[in-house]
């Protein structure tokens, strides 16, 4: 059973993301479910990942509870089955929150520990990563000297999210604010990276959402280092040079970069069906390697 997307009529709908459907609960909390799509290139497949949701929303709930002494979260608490009818349950259950409603901050808190990705061309470009200057002769998938904080601002749905410099970032939402989400985003990438080294995971890179509350207090908020926000590489078979295999959904990516005729536009190409259960395999691998559980429900 897959949820590609969400009808709950009980509560008013505030938005749809790329994954996460919004309904407004009062004025101060909403409810976000987690459904079972994917994006890849920032456009959404067309075909669900079965259980892709569940899985992204118990593993962030996990590190929402393990990182919370260094920064306050969106999480209330409250059971998303218990704000919805008898009959929407199941659209909830497992793949839901209650969450405080907050000011979003209109930036992406980025922060790499290996250099992949789009941080590997701009390298390979520049000798830096969004202005970062690295030392010369570094391979893919190297891990940096430490982890770098390399901020973007955030796009509309389907459209890419833009790398912007720290000082472009200072701009936008001034000085102290824009010190104190790097700061604590490598705080948090840290207290995580070193957490999954004991599982045998290495975190390549991820990116965090803030928000602010009603009194101006900083919060963690959408997802935290899911296996759409982050890449995760297991550690016994990575070596630099190469892109890694991984526990997100590069397996797609790399899926979709074959497809010679798609321009990583809307609409995409259709997903083989070996491909959506190898990734729905990927993702519960990953939850189970990090936090020890299976998918529960």
């Amino acid at each position: 059973m897959a949820l590609y997307q969400s009808s709950i009529q009980s509560l008013p709908l505030l938005a749809r993301g790329k994954v996460r459907d919004n309904y407004a609960l009062g004025d101060d909390k909403l409810l976000i479910v987690t459904t079972d799509r994917l994006s890849a290139f920032d456009v959404v497949m067309n075909e669900p990942i079965p259980a892709k949701g569940k899985v992204l929303n118990q593993m962030a709930n996990f590190w929402f509870d393990y990182l919370q002494d260094v920064v306050p979260n969106h999480l209330t608490g409250i059971a998303p089955e218990s704000v919805v009818t008898p009959a929407e349950v199941e659209q909830v259950k497992g793949r839901a929150v209650v969450a405080k409603r907050l000011q979003p901050i209109m930036v992406e808190a980025v922060v790499r520990g290996y250099l992949i990705g789009s941080g590997w061309k701009d390298y390979r470009a520049t000798g830096a990563v969004c202005g970062i200057a690295l030392p010369a002769g570094l391979q893919m998938a190297d891990k940096l000297p430490q982890p770098i904080f390399t901020p973007a601002a955030k796009a509309a749905v389907g459209e890419h999210d833009e790398n912007i410099s720290f000082a472009d970032m200072e701009q936008r939402i001034g000085k102290e604010l824009a010190a104190k989400i790097r700061d604590i985003s490598l705080a948090l990438y840290s207290k995580a990276a070193d957490y999954a080294a004991t599982r045998g995971i290495i975190i390549a890179d991820t990116k965090f959402e803030f928000g602010l509350d009603a009194q101006g207090t900083l919060h963690l908020m959408d997802e935290v280092l899911t296996a759409d926000s982050s890449r995760f590489w297991p550690a016994d078979s990575y070596r630099p040079g190469i892109s890694p295999p991984s526990y997100d959904k590069q397996f797609v990516r790399d899926y979709l970069e074959s497809v010679s005729h798609w321009n990583k536009t809307a609409p995409p190409p259709r997903l083989p069906i070996e491909v959506i259960e190898k990734t729905a395999s990927k993702y519960r691998e990953a939850l189970f390697r990090l936090t020890g559980h299976p998918l529960q429900g």
